[in-house]
């Protein structure tokens, strides 16, 4: 049963949630064979409920790995936001310059690889190397959803990308192993540069401590701090393979202890807007 509450905490004009994801109408978009996991149905109209009571005025629909490159109830999400959402697509050998260019034209502006173990490991390193190249040409980035040990383990492959690089989910460090653990201080260094980027989302999958989450705070903070015009803020809605089913409420009333006004609006508004090309 979704949580009614409202945030405490108001949303500035503008907010847009970079990580959600939209599974069904499975009747129309049936879960690919041999997905990691079978979700619960949760389609456009759910997430825009849940807007409506969070406060959230524009959206990324992130692609996951139950419908691998079948990205159609992504795209029909994105037809019918009037321009209010975004997508991320996962893609496979088959996609060449008419995929790519139907996949802009509907609204995508990044694409996704996934190295977490639970969902499938490591992916073909080639195919993530060109496909980098690709989408470079269109202006698009790169999404990357990491357990933290990938991070020192490919730290050499991602140093050279020059692509815009998104990291999800702080790169994932367990709370417990502290600011200092050495993935998250490769990620931290990897900030330093330009064309990297990271979610402050997923701080019920890093935490230790359960809801309401407070021990996710301090790595927020810490990413804001080195990159606070590199940053973004997502849901992670509808929240797969999670140890804590968390009450978005409570992931935005987090935010105001990631930073201080100033900083959030650029989290919240500014940044999205930049790189996924919101007015």
């Amino acid at each position: 049963m979704a949580s009614e509450r409202r945030p405490n905490f108001t949303l500035p004009p503008g907010t847009c949630d970079t990580h959600v994801h939209i599974w069904g109408p499975f009747d129309r978009y049936p879960v690919a064979r041999g997905a990691p996991y079978t979700p619960p149905e949760r389609n456009r109209d759910d997430l825009v409920a849940l807007h409506a009571r969070l406060g959230v005025q524009r959206a990324v629909i992130v692609q996951t790995s139950v419908y691998k490159a079948d990205n159609r109830a992504m795209l029909d999400g994105i037809a019918a936001s009037n321009g209010a959402w975004r997508g991320v697509a996962l893609v496979d050998e088959s996609f060449g310059d008419a995929e790519y260019r139907a996949l802009h034209d509907g609204g995508v502006r990044g694409v996704r690889f996934g190295f977490v173990k639970h969902l499938g490991g490591i992916p073909d390193l080639d195919l993530v190397r060109r496909t980098a190249d690709r989408i470079a040409e269109m202006g698009w980035h790169l999404v990357l959803h990491l357990d933290a040990a990938n991070i020192p383990e490919f730290e050499a492959l991602f140093r050279s990308f020059r692509l815009p690089v998104v990291v999800d989910h702080m790169g994932r460090p367990p709370a417990q192993d502290g600011l200092d653990q050495p993935p998250f201080r490769i990620l931290l260094d990897l900030l330093k540069t330009p064309n990297w980027w990271v979610k402050v989302s997923g701080s019920e999958r890093i935490s230790a401590q359960g809801p309401p989450f407070h021990d996710a705070i301090p790595f927020a903070r810490r990413l804001i701090e080195v990159a606070p015009d590199r940053t973004l803020w997502g849901t992670d809605w509808p929240h797969p393979n999670v140890r804590w089913e968390p009450d978005e409420a409570d992931l935005v009333d987090l935010l105001p202890q990631f930073g201080d006004e100033a900083a959030l609006r650029r989290v919240l508004v500014h940044n999205p807007a930049r790189l996924y090309g919101f007015p």
